[in-house]
């Protein structure tokens, strides 16, 4: 028999266990099962649960966890898109006054940066829209979806910095105003650096692979910046040259940080997930009382929600609704186990089913 556990949609509305039993938690953990349960040896160890608070985590809070991940996400991305507009504008400025090609390059780079917000934006807001009958699954892929946008401005990033630097190295231009153009690079540098820092801790926190790369791809364009500076210093110290090389090294660094967001990106596609999380779910259900052995046990990320489907033993013996709450106690571990985990889809097989 199949049991699904608490596979919520994002407006809290609670799933019905696939047996037709309707479970409605509260968030101290209490149970009540007073649906008929033939198992009572099972009811006992839920109440000696309930009592020392074995497990303080149930499928609402999750859900609500997952709700605050949103609002951290959107938070972030607002947040990093006024600094990097605060960013762009000050270094208009300075290129207005100037006419330095390097540093209107560099703002470009900047508000194209702070645009990679918006795919984001609208991947986070279907993202809380209800699973239906054709996404079964919810919208959640679609943060994964931006975060092949983010990639791609990365890599367009790099091509574009290589370009520059190639062709100010065979068409040098003479920068007036050197020190403001190497001040504009300084505050875009910052900007860049602050808002990647940003993002990544944020998107590290609530498990979201795009916001991650989108803090990456602010550090590309804080590495632009960063040649910005240093050309201006070799421009000012008698080596016009040293603003076309450091460029391209910088678009060669820029590969560098692509690497790491198409990891991210790409593992999050396949629906990769740390061996240590696999190790630590496999754990929790093996040690559920009645669990005679994890068949299976498989986790996939959809945005920044994770989701568990897997097949255990228990004794043949044991009537349905003693199979029933073993699963049902083996979705506590698992909560308590994945803080990230939103929903649990588990498999009872009776021992000796399968040779």
């Amino acid at each position: 028999m199949t049991h699904t556990l608490h596979d919520h949609p994002r407006d809290h509305a609670h799933a019905g266990h696939g047996h037709g039993h309707d479970h409605s938690h509260d968030h101290d953990h209490s149970h009540d099962h007073s649906h008929g349960h033939d198992g009572g040896w099972a009811r006992v160890k839920h109440a000696v649960s309930d009592v020392f608070g074995a497990h303080s985590h149930d499928a609402a809070d999750q859900v609500d966890e997952a709700l605050e991940a949103d609002v951290r996400g959107r938070r972030a991305l607002w947040i990093s898109l006024g600094v990097l507009a605060l960013t762009a504008a000050v270094q208009a400025i300075v290129v207005t006054l100037t006419g330095s090609v390097a540093l209107l390059g560099d703002t470009l780079h900047n508000v194209a940066d702070a645009l990679t917000a918006v795919p984001l934006l609208v991947a986070f807001w279907l993202a809380r829209r209800p699973a239906n009958d054709r996404f079964t699954y919810g919208y959640g892929r679609a943060e994964d979806l931006a975060g092949l946008f983010v990639v791609a401005m990365i890599a367009l990033s790099s091509i574009l910095a290589g370009w520059e630097a190639i062709d100010r190295l065979f068409h040098p231009r003479e920068v007036e105003h050197v020190w403001a153009v190497a001040a504009a690079g300084v505050v875009g540098f910052c900007g860049n650096e602050l808002v990647a820092r940003y993002r990544i801790r944020v998107g590290r926190q609530i498990g979201s692979a795009a916001l991650v790369a989108d803090g990456l791809h602010a550090r590309t364009d804080g590495f632009t910046s960063l040649a910005v500076v240093l050309g201006g210093a070799g421009v000012a110290l008698g080596m016009p040259w040293a603003d076309p090389v450091i460029g391209l090294l910088i678009a060669v660094a820029i590969l560098g940080v692509l690497r790491s967001a198409l990891k991210q990106v790409g593992a999050r596609l396949m629906d990769a997930v740390t061996p240590e999380d696999v190790r630590r779910a496999r754990e929790a259900v093996g040690t559920v009382d009645g669990v005679l052995e994890v068949r299976s046990l498989r986790l996939r990320w959809i945005g920044h929600t994770l989701h568990a489907d897997g097949d255990i033993t228990v004794s043949a013996e044991l009537p349905v609704s003693a199979g029933h709450d073993i699963a049902h106690h083996a979705e506590e571990h698992l909560l308590e186990a994945l803080p990230r985990l939103t929903s649990v889809v588990l498999h009872v097989s009776p021992d000796g089913a399968h040779p």
